[in-house]
């Protein structure tokens, strides 16, 4: 019965890997800083893929981003970037490619501004998580107003692959929002 319940709230879920992905790292807060801006390179990695084969490539895009730490992205030349337009352990879309390179210059400046990515965070949700009760996945908002927001203010400061559905699911990716059905077992943990 608890399988179903998991499989349920997680039907997005196809692969091991997403499956283990829902069940321990889901909706769960980060406070890393470097683990904020990895995934927020791993969601937009995902526009327009599955979650699935993002994960699946997840070990080895951080390989290849230098573990998806913003300072070292933020100095990766285009010598760096173009072998890594052809390899196959990647996801091989240039513009995403290249978005890693800007989207750590642009979060080191919000690092800067505002004493870390996560501060700047909270400054759109006064520091509180938001705990949706949806009671089956099509409850689940793909965006919300919330989103647009800070889409648009990441656009702002030179963000790319940021629109308001990525930054929905990097919001449950994160923590901030929390949208496990509320039959799951991992709502509250």
């Amino acid at each position: 019965m608890e399988k179903d319940k998991i499989n349920a709230c997680s039907s997005w879920a196809k692969s091991k890997e997403a499956k283990i992905y829902h069940d321990k790292r889901w909706c769960r807060e980060i406070t890393d800083e470097n683990e904020l801006f990895a995934m927020l390179v791993l969601e937009g990695m995902q526009a327009g893929l599955s979650w699935d084969l993002v994960l699946l490539k997840e070990k080895d895009i951080r390989k290849a981003f230098r573990d998806l730490d913003p300072e070292k992205c933020s100095v990766m030349t285009q010598k760096d970037l173009i072998p890594l337009y052809s390899d196959e352990k990647i996801i091989r879309n240039k513009n995403k490619i290249n978005s890693v390179v800007s989207n750590a210059k642009a979060f080191l400046n919000v690092q800067k501004e505002f004493g870390s990515f996560g501060d700047y965070l909270k400054t759109f949700t006064g520091g509180k998580k938001i705990i949706n009760h949806p009671e089956r996945p099509e409850d689940i908002p793909v965006k919300s107003e919330l989103s647009e927001k800070i889409s648009a203010d990441l656009k702002n400061r030179g963000f790319k692959f940021c629109g308001p559905v990525i930054i929905y699911s990097y919001l449950q990716a994160v923590g901030i929002i929390n949208d496990h059905l509320e039959s799951c077992p991992s709502k509250y943990e």
